[in-house]
Parts: structure tokens; C-alpha cells; sequence
């Protein structure tokens, strides 16, 4: 499953697996490579300009640092500098949405707004701004008659 590229449902199963049966076999071998391997596939995405992709695999990541399974000599993965390039690419997706936002393009700024909320549901800036961009369009929607049949 690993070679696939699915690290995170790798991560899943085999923290199902460890929570039933703590030191499960090959858990703890495998885990770590996993976890490293989620880590890497966030900083491709990041490298390819995917944002989105990149902040969903690092808070997963995230997620799953503190496991029992990842123990010394596991990969050097620190929480600090996770936090950190998550931050980053919300920030540049904030941004972004605001550009989209002070140009109009409401239905694109809370699409982007969004993408931050899929990997960090906590953002209250992005929910914030969410809101504000929904409930304008909304109002938008009722004072703009229906383009005509012509």
C-alpha cells in the first residue's frame, strides 16, 4: 500500500491495527517509512505549486506524529516546522482568496478559502472569510435580476 503512494490510509490501518493490539507486528517497523512518506508527499505537492494537497498532507502528518509507533530513530519530522509550512500555505491560499474577493470573484475566493478548511477546520480567519464571501453572494443573488431570455 505504501508503494502506492497511500501513506495516509497506510497510517490509518496501521494505527487500527496497533490501537487492537498494541505493538502489533510490523507496525512499528512500518510506520515510521509511512509517516515519512506522508511528510515527502506534502512537500512534492508544495514543490508543484498543489497547496491544498501540500497542507492536507502535513496536518495529516501532523496527525499521526504522536503516535506510540513513531519512536526514536523515526523520521525527523518536527511538529514546529510542520506547524510552520502549514501556516505558510495558508497564508498564501488567504491571500490568494482576498485577491479573488477584492476582484469580485466571490464563488472562486471561497473555493479557495475552503481548501484551507479541508486540512485545518480550526482556521478562523478562512471560516471568517467564508461567511463573509457567502452571505454577499447571496445578497448579490437577490438584487441581480435573471439574465433575460433574449
Amino acid at each position: 500500500m505504501k508503494k502506492q503512494g497511500k501513506y495516509e490510509r497506510a497510517l490509518e490501518l496501521f494505527a487500527a491495527a496497533w490501537k487492537k493490539e498494541p505493538g502489533y507486528p510490523g507496525v512499528a517497523e512500518n510506520f515510521p517509512a509511512a509517516l515519512d512518506g506522508l511528510k515527502k508527499s506534502g512537500d512534492d505537492a508544495y514543490r508543484q505549486g498543489r497547496l491544498d494537497k501540500a497542507g492536507m498532507h502535513w496536518a495529516a502528518t501532523m496527525r499521526f506524529l504522536s503516535h506510540p509507533a513513531v519512536k526514536a530513530g523515526s523520521p525527523a519530522i518536527s511538529k514546529a516546522g510542520l506547524k510552520g509550512s502549514i501556516n505558510k500555505v495558508s497564508e498564501v491560499l488567504m491571500e490568494k482568496g482576498l485577491a479573488d474577493y477584492r476582484q469580485g470573484r466571490l464563488k472562486e475566493a471561497i473555493a479557495t478559502w475552503r481548501q484551507i478548511l479541508a486540512y485545518d477546520p480550526a482556521h478562523k480567519e478562512a471560516a471568517r472569510s467564508v461567511k463573509t464571501a457567502t452571505t454577499q453572494l447571496e445578497n448579490l443573488k437577490k438584487i441581480t435580476p435573471p439574465p433575460s431570455g433574449k
